[in-house]
């Protein structure tokens, strides 16, 4: 009898370690712009949350809306500082904690109207508590050849992204955050560049922002925005609120969760308390 119980015993640990397996960041959907712009977080020019919209789907690992900047409606704006900036947005978080040693991951994607030598650009930096440039962890830029991301004659980025190198989807983008340039192309090298993941270690504990931008360049025509989402720290959100578990997730939860009723079943039929 004692073996029958250890027996089941090691099975239900061994359920339970698959169940704990299977809930990690990877399998988990976040929700952080699914209600808009999350309190806190602050916009300078043009910013919103969308649905699926035009060519830009919902992200992986995101909810059922995602975040954008865009520079139609955009304000004076120097971005990296390269020179030809002209108008833009930029969305900065709220700050949140890290401890040392934790990944910040979120996906992007870039969308410009613009073409030929208007090299518009969107990027994301860490900052610290002071509002300092910790880290560069994107950059995405129009351009009628080439790789729009990293983007071309911008800083070397800190973090990992994936694919590590990105040719535009080329055509005129339907995008509503691009306004009246929505569907419009100006010259090659307009498009988008699909979901890109950007995955960065944080070495050092304390408190952080982290800022979306996106600019035009060298004039205020042909508009261009980017969408970002699926944004944690550790597998967590920024800002609170958890994590969705994805629906493999809850069925390995549910299993274990029946394991463990079996095996109290089991235990009072014989007689254990």
């Amino acid at each position: 009898m004692l073996d029958l119980a250890n027996g089941r015993r090691a099975a239900l640990v061994a359920l339970l370690a698959t169940c704990a397996s299977g809930y990690s960041g990877a399998s988990t959907a976040t929700t952080l712009f699914n209600g808009g712009i999350p309190p806190g977080w602050t916009c300078t020019g043009s910013c919103g949350t969308s649905a699926a919209d035009g060519v830009v789907t919902l992200a992986p690992g995101g909810g059922t809306q995602y975040g954008w900047v865009s520079t139609n409606n955009g304000v004076p704006q120097s971005g990296l500082g390269l020179g030809e900036e002209t108008d833009g947005s930029t969305l900065l978080s709220q700050e949140f904690s890290v401890t040392a040693g934790q990944d910040l991951s979120f996906q992007f994607n870039y969308v410009t109207s613009d073409g030929a030598g208007y090299a518009d650009y969107g990027w994301a930096e860490l900052l610290n508590g002071s509002k300092d440039v910790v880290a560069l962890l994107f950059t995405a830029r129009t351009t009628p050849d080439g790789n729009s991301v990293p983007g071309f004659g911008m800083p070397t980025i800190a973090a990992t992204i994936t694919p590590s190198t990105v040719v535009i989807t080329p055509g005129a983008p339907a995008f509503s955050p691009l306004g009246g340039s929505s569907g419009t192309c100006f010259d090659a090298g307009c498009g988008y560049s699909g979901w890109v993941q950007s995955d960065y270690t944080i070495g050092s504990s304390g408190d952080y922002y982290l800022e979306f931008g996106v600019v035009n360049w060298a004039d205020q025509a042909y508009q261009t925005a980017m969408a970002f989402d699926g944004i944690t720290i550790g597998g967590q959100q920024i800002g609170g609120g958890g994590t969705v578990p994805e629906p493999a997730t809850l069925g390995l939860l549910g299993l274990g969760l029946a394991a463990i009723g079996l095996a109290r079943r089991g235990r009072r039929q014989r007689g254990f308390h």
